[in-house]
């Protein structure tokens, strides 16, 4: 007999085609038989040592979160049902240029200290690893859900140049080419940029050219944070669409969004660009999480001058009057590159998120408000939480545009991802809703896209992405990575007041057969393991 046959399913396979009806039957953590309605009538049907009575739920393949900042949680918080409870089976880490490997001790220590805001500063992780491969295997021991790792562009060029603003040596070059390769060759799917923080945004496209040249080489993506998502945002998407087609190298654009008043409903522009780059033979996929505001660190507005050098350098420069005057004046009047070329509106931001406790008043209160009941000015209120949090707040930015949301997900090239910062106290709502948020919100409710549509874009497209052969449809010989929910009542409980309330209307998810939401409960399996790059 077999492991698990799951009865009566409105199966949604991933390919975009009609839901049907079937068993489906799951032995040795892969699909090993589909049977369908017509084809089980008068026949006897698929048994197994459980079964499940899957009428009225829909069976999918697992979301495949194509954005996610779990680098550390996965190793640290073994329950994670902030993504388990989503139904993502497998997501995408190595984000935005700035992760932990390929390090030395001296980057790894400073990457730390840089997205502290992101992942906390690690004090409870044993970091014993330096290299892609050694970070891989320390996931192998077990997590959750499984993950793909990009190699982050900005911690190698820490590792080789450091955090200064220049161009790289010819030597430098080469090493980061090597490592580039080194990375992949161990299993990294690709390769991330964050070029609106440092040191990534220091790289000339030059630079970054010749490391897609790798990238391309052995099958890989580069996956950019690209230079703005404000002012110059559609000068920011062509530079990295003509710089990866001149690398012979795929695309995947991160957090694809058009932000800020300067881009309000400008989406279909953005569109236009991919449609006639993708008619002109370019590779090109996307992500977007269904909500408008962003999330970041404060210490991310700051202008690349005053990010050169690292974090004490940075504390340094905030420490200094007159220093912190010239920050001020580019946040304020002409705009920052770190907040996209636009001066900043203190009443869009946010307090998220702080690592000294002692600070978490300021938590949910934009920094006018918190300002605003100091009686001072909203720059001397950010200066303070940079200094005294040690660059470690987190923010989120309400300045995104609904109907430019809702066109960007309609795009033959959307995928789905979460870009789900864990840490803070109110951290944004999509790392625990965003795929609930699609499914209830935006098919259901609105009808921006069909279930059929929607899920193929959370399973089947970032699969092909990954190039991965057996993951992202529901299919006899595939792994069994699944998500059975109820298309009636699926919906995010996360919201903006409780960011970390769990779904519901998701009661099974397995991974690798092994389920890791049962009866919507979080189960203690821990089934997840690296999925590495699909040599050429």
């Amino acid at each position: 007999m077999e492991d698990l046959v799951i009865r009566d399913a409105d199966v949604v396979d991933g390919s975009g085609a009609d839901a049907y009806r079937a068993d489906v039957v799951i032995d040795a953590g892969r699909i090993v038989s589909i049977v369908k309605e017509a084809a089980a009538a008068g026949c006897q049907r698929p048994r197994a040592t459980r079964e499940i009575d899957a009428e009225g739920l829909v069976l999918s393949p697992g979301f495949i979160d194509m954005h996610a900042h779990s680098d550390l949680a996965l190793l640290r918080d073994p329950d994670h049902s902030a993504k388990a409870a989503q139904g993502v089976t497998l997501e995408v880490l190595g984000q935005d240029g700035l992760s932990y490997a390929p390090v030395d001790d001296r980057t790894l220590e400073e990457v730390r200290r840089a997205i502290t805001g992101w992942n906390g500063y690690g004090d409870d992780i044993d970091f014993d690893w330096r290299s892609v491969g050694g970070y891989l295997d320390r996931l192998d021991r077990g997590i959750a859900a499984n993950a793909a790792y990009l190699i982050p562009q900005g911690t190698v060029r820490a590792l080789v140049v450091g955090w200064e603003d220049r161009a790289a040596t010819p030597a430098e070059l080469d090493r980061m080419r090597q490592l580039v390769a080194e990375g992949l060759e161990q299993g990294a799917v690709g390769l991330s940029s964050g070029l609106t923080y440092t040191p990534g945004m220091y790289a000339r496209d030059a630079e970054l050219t010749e490391l897609c040249r790798v990238v391309g080489s052995y099958g890989g993506y580069y996956c950019p944070h690209h230079r703005s998502y404000g002012a110059g945002a559609l000068e920011a998407y062509a530079e990295m669409v003509a710089l990866t087609r001149e690398a012979g190298c795929s695309l995947h654009l991160a957090h694809a969004t058009m932000n800020f008043g300067v881009n309000k409903g400008r989406a279909p522009e953005l569109l236009a660009l991919l449609d006639r780059a993708l008619e002109a033979g370019a590779d090109i996929t996307l992500d977007t999480y269904p909500y408008t505001p962003g999330c970041t660190t404060l210490a991310a507005l700051l202008p690349s001058w005053a990010s050169e050098g690292g974090p004490e350098e940075i504390l340094a420069r905030l420490t200094d009057p007159a220093t912190a005057g010239r920050i001020r004046h580019d946040l304020e009047v002409t705009g920052s590159d770190g907040c996209h070329g636009v001066p900043v509106e203190w009443e869009t931001i946010e307090i998220s998120g702080v690592a000294d406790p002692a600070l978490g008043d300021f938590v949910g209160r934009t920094v006018q408000e918190a300002a605003d009941l100091r009686g001072e000015a909203p720059w001397a209120t950010a200066r303070r939480l940079l200094v005294r949090d040690r660059l470690g707040t987190t923010i989120l930015q309400h300045v995104g545009h609904e109907e430019n949301v809702r066109a960007i997900m309609r795009h033959r090239a959307h995928t789905g991802g979460s870009d789900g910062i864990l840490r803070g106290s109110k951290p944004h709502p999509r790392a625990y809703g965003t795929f609930p948020r699609y499914l209830g919100h935006y098919v259901r409710e609105l009808g921006v896209l069909t279930l059929e549509e929607c899920v193929a874009h959370l399973t089947s497209r970032p699969a092909a992405r990954l190039r991965l052969p057996d993951r992202g449809l529901v299919r006899e010989g595939y792994r069994a990575d699944l998500v059975l929910f109820d298309p009636r009542t699926v919906a995010p409980g996360a919201t903006f007041a409780e960011p970390r309330r769990l779904p519901t209307g998701i009661p099974y998810v397995l991974v690798d057969g092994r389920f890791v939401i049962e009866d919507g409960r979080r189960t203690d399996a821990l089934p997840g393991r690296s999925v590495r790059r699909t040599p050429l």
